[in-house]
């Protein structure tokens, strides 16, 4: 008997009992064992990277109030919560600075002493499995907010950007981070930070290019948690418009061609078609951002009761695991780590 697409026997009758199908979709989703035993899409923990905000000082955890569940942490602590999430399996932590003090050129984003510095030689004295990443931008370090120097009509400094990222790369791995990654979206920025961690002997070190990162209205929260808004301004001047689609991918193949190792979409909801293309024309690792807003929508909304929180979290995860993402950047990742856990308990 020849069967159509609908599962319908090709002869079946036009009236009286209805056709009934022989091919059942459903057989497939009947049990929670056979769901997982079909699934297309898995996170893994080791995919999972977790931003971490690195502040002055010792013994301090402060929690961010439009981020619930995520804090500052002082170098010590990051250290702890570095053990933590390399016990779960997490595969990296992603480091952001809140410095000491700023000034127009962020000069403690390359100081040998700053926070981040602090952090990554403390969590490399513990020889985890985990991989260190440094978001490498001013934006945390200027007393403007913006992610280079500016120029005197109050424009960001591209140039001038270039070569104080390039020496905040050095920096970081000299301090101990496995990954760079360059997020200011200043033109040549992965060129210059190649040249100069080669120049300083860190040929090895890979640079991680927030590839196509727009000027997204997600990013709310982060600055808060970073105190990162710009005094003036805003950064959409460097930043892509969230709509370019186009644009993103000369973007990250612009980055490619520069030396990036791997490539970052950010934000990643909002950016699941800009993976999805990624990961068809390149054959870098692509990585996902799910961003500050993303990450507060969802816990705003739990905390309401509107959604559960954490199959809310990993429909989302897998979504752009599912567009092609390798890794996700998730302040969840600990999170997830222990959900998936307790799924294979």
């Amino acid at each position: 008997m020849s069967v159509d697409l609908t599962g319908m026997p090709a002869n079946a009758p036009s009236g009286g009992d209805l056709p009934l199908p022989s091919i059942r979709l459903r057989r497939l989703r009947g049990s929670e064992r056979i769901r997982r035993l079909v699934r297309e899409t898995r996170i893994d923990p080791a995919m999972l990277v977790a931003p971490l905000f690195v502040c002055a000082g010792s013994g301090v955890r402060e929690p961010i109030g439009s981020m619930p569940g995520v804090a500052r942490l002082s170098p010590d602590l990051a250290a702890i919560e570095a053990e933590t999430l390399a016990a779960l399996g997490v595969g990296g932590l992603l480091l952001f600075g809140l410095p000491r003090g700023k000034d127009p050129m962020g000069s403690e984003a390359s100081a040998d002493d700053g926070v981040v510095q602090d952090a990554f030689s403390r969590i490399r004295s513990l020889q985890l499995p985990i991989v260190t990443i440094a978001d490498t931008c001013l934006c945390e370090y200027t007393d403007h907010g913006h992610c280079g120097p500016l120029t005197r009509s109050g424009e960001v400094d591209n140039d001038a950007a270039l070569e104080r990222l390039a020496a905040t790369a050095v920096s970081q791995a000299r301090a101990g981070a496995d990954i760079v990654a360059p997020s200011a979206m200043m033109d040549g920025q992965v060129a210059a930070i190649r040249a100069a961690l080669d120049g300083a002997g860190f040929q090895g070190t890979p640079i991680m290019a927030y590839a196509a990162k727009h000027a997204s209205a997600f990013y709310g929260p982060f600055r808060e948690a970073a105190g990162s808004a710009p005094a003036l301004g805003d950064r959409r001047a460097y930043q892509m418009d969230p709509t370019n689609g186009r644009e993103a991918m000369r973007e990250m193949a612009l980055d490619v061609a520069e030396g990036a190792d791997l490539l970052l979409v950010k934000p990643g909801l909002p950016g699941l078609d800009l993976i999805a293309a990624a990961r068809q024309r390149f054959d870098l690792p692509i990585a996902a951002y799910q961003v500050s807003g993303e990450h507060a929508m969802i816990a705003a909304a739990a905390e309401r009761g509107w959604i559960d929180r954490r199959n809310a979290t990993l429909e989302a995860v897998g979504a752009m695991v599912r567009a092609g993402a390798g890794i996700v950047v998730t302040y969840a990742a600990g999170d997830i780590a222990r959900w998936l856990a307790d799924e294979r308990s």
